[in-house]
């Protein structure tokens, strides 16, 4: 077994033991909650704030990056949308959560310790340049597509305000502003200070995919199986071979090219599903696909990365 298969087992093997944990009983459910706030709240932010203070960010051509990923995103988010209302027949808001469920790759509670793993601490600061813009852009895209497809008209400066809240109250986007404005002072971290940072840091990859693998026993299929099973389909399969071919067309670097490609294969996050509950539709369509696309990301990433190693190697 090659060192690049194990560590994809390695991560995808804490996901399913946090999955087996809750699945016999093991834990509670209420335990999955609390250790993904201690992922997301904590330990992932602070290892971000770490990061944004010591990364080099030099030659990771940050927007030939963000071109590449996010035009993948809106070629996914765009078929998810014409097949969750052309072939199904769902209204146009389920049609949104049809579109962020095929483009919101799980960044965070998976992708941080998966390119981690298989890429190192380089790849994850390529990837950081991801995350730092990420949420934001999938989040406005969310509230004004939604505003678009709604029965009635909303005022734009209710709209920028509500985004503006979600936005700069989510901890991950706490951390990755402190950590940038910490790192133009120029000043380390004093040293107890990087102590406590470090020992949080490090252990941020496996509590979360542990906590993701115990947050999917909350999920699982409630009917109407087949547009989730399309739209895993285009979220495994037509983001990461359309990012493949962007990163090609565009010369992008190997290592950022590798790195947005295994991004873009990514299963979809919890957020989908948050997304549709908050608006009040599409919850069973978000919630088959994160299970569906979850239980067969293995495979496909195994393949994405096999592919891009071709490619770009």
């Amino acid at each position: 077994m090659s060192l690049l298969s194990e560590t994809v087992l390695f991560v995808f093997g804490l996901v399913a033991l946090g999955y087996l944990a809750g699945r016999m009983g093991y834990l509670k459910s209420d335990a999955g909650d609390a250790l993904s706030q201690f992922a997301v709240g904590i330990a992932l932010p602070v290892l971000l704030f770490r990061t944004m203070v010591g990364a080099d960010f030099h030659g990771s051509a940050p927007w030939a990056l963000w071109t590449v990923y996010f035009s993948s995103a809106a070629v996914a988010w765009l078929a998810g949308h014409l097949a969750t209302t052309r072939l199904f027949g769902r209204t146009s808001q389920a049609g949104v959560v049809g579109g962020v469920s095929t483009a919101f790759s799980n960044l965070v509670l998976l992708g941080i310790p998966f390119m981690l793993g298989v890429f190192g601490q380089e790849g994850f600061e390529i990837l950081s340049l991801i995350i730092a813009v990420h949420l934001p852009v999938m989040l406005a895209a969310s509230i004004v597509l939604f505003e678009i497809f709604g029965k009635t008209a909303v005022h734009p400066l209710r709209v920028a305000g509500d985004f503006l809240r979600r936005l700069f109250a989510n901890p991950l986007i706490i951390a990755i502003v402190a950590g940038l404005a910490w790192r133009l002072t120029g000043w380390p971290l004093p040293g107890l200070a990087s102590r406590l940072v470090d020992a949080l840091a490090d252990v941020a990859g496996p509590v979360a995919l542990f906590a993701m693998g115990l947050g999917l026993c909350k999920f699982g299929l409630s009917g109407n199986v087949k547009p989730a099973i399309l739209l895993s389909a285009l979220k495994l399969f037509l983001m990461p071979a359309t990012a493949l071919l962007l990163a090609w067309l565009s010369g992008l670097p190997q290592l950022p090219a590798m790195v947005v490609v295994a991004a873009a294969s990514l299963p979809p996050g919890v957020n989908s599903y948050l997304i549709a509950t908050q608006f009040g539709t599409g919850q069973a369509l978000a919630s088959n696909q994160l299970t569906i696309a979850t239980a067969c990301a293995l495979a496909s990433t195994l393949f994405w990365l096999a592919v891009a190693q071709a490619v770009f190697a």
